[in-house]
């Protein structure tokens, strides 16, 4: 009968040591799957405010280069008459309208609209907003070094056409071959500068 007993109480301690790992197992697996999804939640609020904040980013960059109707249509103005001159011969220190050098060039189209620019390049490159490369617009100043100016700034045109995606861009110019638009290629390529904007309302 004292045999029986112990044989009883052994079963019955195995069985309960036996059925603790069956419940943390579950417990555990309860965790898991709670801690699985607060990290799903998170990451979706996270994918949600990075969607929020890019889409402010967005619309505030929109904004911010948005130009009102009476500048777009002074900016067009201007390009046609920079379109004027092409085939003008580039004599250095001409200011124009007979001829011109590249910063004489863009100082006097602008001139013509109430603006006024210095006539030279490198200081063309301290006036009006810094502009990135993607996203220029049209009537843009664009600066490149020159043979001559090293590593400074040489040269200058207004852009015509700009693809914001890639980058490209046409601009007019006063080459040393005389008035002309040039594509953003070739020997251009490597001396870009930068870009300024004048017209910023």
């Amino acid at each position: 009968m004292k045999i029986k007993r112990i044989v009883i109480s052994a079963l019955i301690l195995t069985c309960g040591f036996t059925a603790v790992p069956q419940t943390s197992k579950k417990a555990l697996s309860a965790h898991n799957k709670i801690h699985s999804e607060q990290l799903a939640n998170a990451k979706s609020r996270m994918d949600k405010n990075v969607i929020t904040n890019m889409l402010r980013e967005d619309i505030a960059k929109k904004e911010e280069h948005t130009i009102s109707e009476e500048s777009s249509k002074m900016i067009s103005d201007l390009l046609s008459e920079a379109h004027r001159y092409i085939g003008r011969p580039y004599v250095h220190g001409a200011k124009g309208p007979k001829a011109f050098d590249c910063s004489g060039f863009t100082s006097y189209v602008y001139r013509q609209f109430g603006y006024t620019i210095s006539p030279s390049s490198r200081t063309q490159y301290t006036e009006g907003t810094n502009v990135e490369r993607n996203d220029l617009r049209k009537g843009d100043l664009v600066f490149f070094t020159s043979r001559r100016s090293g590593k400074n700034v040489g040269h200058v045109g207004i852009v015509v056409s700009a693809d914001n995606e890639s980058g490209d861009f046409k601009f007019i110019h006063a080459s040393v071959k005389g008035v002309k638009v040039s594509d953003f290629e070739g020997y251009y390529l490597g001396r870009y500068v930068g870009a300024r904007r004048i017209i910023t309302e």
